[in-house]
C-alpha cells in the first residue's frame, strides 16, 4: 500500500513533501526550545511563528495527499479535503503576520504599531471583496480563488511584515551575539522571497527569467527559513549563559559589598562626629560675627565652609546607609505607586525629558515604599543625567512568572561595555570628580536584594541605558520566606 501510495508521486510532489516537511520541522524545533524563564522580545511571540510551521505544514501535506489519492476519493471528499485546506493556508498566513507585527512593536515602538489588530480585519475585508467578485457559489473553483485571495493578501503581507520584523530585531541583537544577528538577518531576506514566492504567484506558475517551478522555489525558501531560524534560537542558550555569568559576578560583588560595608561603617562613624563637632562651631560663628556686624566677605566665606561640611556629612550619611542598608519594614504594596511616588518628587528635572508610561496592572508585592521609591530615585536620577540635553525616559512594569518587572529606559550617552559589569560597585562612578559618590545604585542593588529581588543594566553606548529590576510578587514572596 505504502510502496503503492509513493509510485504516484511525481517531480512536484516531491517538492511539496520537502515543503510541507520543512515547516512542520520549523514548529517542531521552535516548539521544543525551553524559553522559560527568557527575556528576549523574540520568544514572547515565537509561539506564533511555530504555530504557522505546524499549520502551513499541514496545509501542504493535506493538499499533497488529495492530489496523490484524488482518483480514489468522491467529489464531496475532494472538497472537504480543499476547504480544510484552505482553512490551515488562511489561519497559517494569520499566524505569520501575527509574529510579524508583534515582532515590530516589540522592537520598533512607533505608535502605528499601536493599531495592529486593525491590519487582520483590512486584509480580511480585501481577501472577500475579491471572493465576492468572482462569486459565493461553494465550488472546487470557489476554494481556489479563496486559496490564491489568501496568498495576495495574508501571506504576501504576513511575509513582508515578518521579514522586516527579523531585519529589525537582527540590529538590535547584535551586541549580544553576531552570528545570530546573521542567522535572523538572513532569516528576514529568505521570508522577503518567500512572500513573493508564495503570496504572489500561484501554484503552477514558471518564473520567466529562471525556467524553474514556483513549487522548487518555495521549497528551497522553506529549507532556508527552517535552518535560519532553528540556529537563531542559540540565542536561548547564550541568554541563559550569561544570566548564569552574570548571577556569578553578582554573588562576587555581594561579598565585595559586605566587607566594604564593614569598612564605611566605621569610617562614616569617625568622620561624622567631627563633622558635627565643626558644623556647630561655623554656626556658632555666624551668630557671632553677625552680631558685631563683622564684614560681608568674611560671612560668606564660613557659609561657603558650612556648605563643605554638609556636602561631607552628606557623603557621611550615605555612608552609613550602604554599610547598614537599614531596617526594612515590609508591607504590602504596589510598585506602581512607588514609580508614580518618585516621578512626583523628581518633576522639576522632566521639563526637557519626553517621559513615557507604560504601567501595566500589576499584583501587590511585599516591601518597604520608602527604600523602593529611593531605588528608582536614583535609577532614574542616573537616566536624566545621562541626558542633559533632554531625551526620551520609558518606564514600563508588567508580571513575568511570578516576579514584577519595572523597566526604566533612557536614550542617553549609554555606559561603556567595560564599565557595565561595575557599575554596581561601591564608589565606581563615571561622573566627574565631586559630581557623585558612586553609591546610588549599589546602595539600590543592596534595596532589591533585601526584597528578594534582582537588578540588572544593559546599555549601548551613544543610545540608551536600561536598567530592570525584579522583585517577586505577594504570593512568590511568602512562597520564598516561608517555605
Amino acid at each position: 500500500m505504502i510502496l503503492n501510495l509513493f509510485a504516484n508521486i511525481t517531480p512536484i510532489y516531491f517538492l511539496y513533501l520537502l515543503y510541507g516537511a520543512s515547516f512542520l520541522f520549523l514548529g517542531v524545533s521552535i516548539a521544543a526550545k525551553d524559553m522559560k524563564g527568557s527575556d528576549l522580545k523574540l520568544g514572547e511571540s515565537l509561539w506564533l511563528l511555530s504555530s504557522f510551521g505546524f499549520l502551513h505544514g499541514a496545509h501542504a501535506w493535506l493538499e499533497l495527499g488529495t492530489w496523490i489519492e484524488g482518483h480514489h476519493l468522491t467529489y464531496q471528499q475532494i472538497v472537504t479535503g480543499q476547504a480544510v485546506s484552505a482553512g490551515l493556508l488562511m489561519l497559517s498566513f494569520l499566524c505569520l503576520m501575527q509574529f510579524g507585527t508583534s515582532l515590530l512593536k516589540a522592537v520598533d515602538h512607533r505608535h502605528i504599531w499601536k493599531f495592529k489588530a486593525s491590519i487582520p480585519a483590512c486584509l480580511f475585508f480585501l481577501w472577500l471583496l475579491y471572493l465576492l467578485h468572482h462569486g459565493l457559489l461553494f465550488n472546487m473553483q470557489f476554494l481556489k480563488r479563496a486559496d490564491i485571495g489568501a496568498r495576495y493578501t495574508f501571506g504576501f503581507v504576513g511575509g513582508l511584515l515578518t521579514a522586516y520584523g527579523l531585519i529589525a530585531y537582527a540590529r538590535e541583537i547584535g551586541p549580544m551575539s553576531r552570528k545570530v544577528s546573521q542567522r535572523l538577518h538572513y532569516a528576514g531576506i529568505t521570508f522577503l522571497l518567500y512572500a513573493f514566492f508564495a503570496g504572489i504567484f500561484a501554484s503552477g506558475f514558471t518564473m520567466p527569467l529562471v525556467p524553474v517551478p514556483i513549487e522548487l522555489l518555495r521549497g528551497v525558501t522553506a529549507v532556508l527559513i527552517t535552518y535560519f531560524i532553528s540556529q537563531a534560537l542559540n540565542i536561548f542558550d547564550i541568554e541563559t549563559r550569561q544570566k548564569s555569568e552574570q548571577q556569578a559576578r553578582l554573588l562576587v560583588q555581594a561579598e565585595k559589598l559586605s566587607s566594604l560595608g564593614q569598612l564605611a561603617a566605621g569610617i562614616a562613624h569617625e568622620i561624622n562626629n567631627p563633622l558635627t563637632n565643626a558644623s556647630l562651631g561655623i554656626q556658632t560663628l555666624k551668630q557671632r560675627f553677625g552680631n558685631e556686624g563683622t564684614d560681608k566677605d568674611i560671612l560668606e566665606r564660613l557659609e561657603t565652609i558650612e556648605r563643605n561640611i554638609d556636602r561631607a556629612s552628606l557623603i557621611a550619611q550615605e555612608l552609613l546607609q550602604f554599610s547598614r542598608r537599614g531596617e526594612a519594614h515590609f508591607l504590602p504594596l504596589n510598585i506602581n505607586n512607588a514609580i508614580k511616588g518618585s516621578l512626583t518628587l523628581l518633576q522639576y528635572k522632566l521639563h526637557t525629558i519626553s517621559l513615557v508610561q507604560d504601567l501595566e496592572p500589576v499584583p501587590e508585592a511585599m516591601g518597604d515604599l520608602v527604600k523602593l521609591e529611593q531605588v528608582f530615585i536614583n535609577t532614574i536620577s542616573n537616566s536624566l543625567e545621562a541626558m542633559p540635553e533632554g531625551g526620551q525616559l520609558s518606564i514600563a512594569s508588567t508580571v513575568k512568572n511570578g516576579m514584577i518587572e519595572v523597566r526604566i529606559t533612557d536614550t542617553g550617552c549609554g555606559v561603556a561595555p567595560d564599565n557595565q559589569s561595575r557599575v554596581f560597585e561601591p564608589f565606581f562612578t563615571t561622573k566627574d570628580v565631586g559630581s557623585g559618590t558612586g553609591l546610588g545604585l549599589s546602595v539600590s542593588y543592596g534595596i532589591i536584594k533585601q526584597h528578594l529581588g534582582f537588578i540588572e543594566l544593559s546599555s549601548e553606548p551613544g543610545k540608551g541605558t536600561t536598567v530592570t529590576i525584579r522583585i517577586p510578587a505577594k504570593e512568590s514572596y511568602e512562597k520564598d520566606t516561608y517555605c
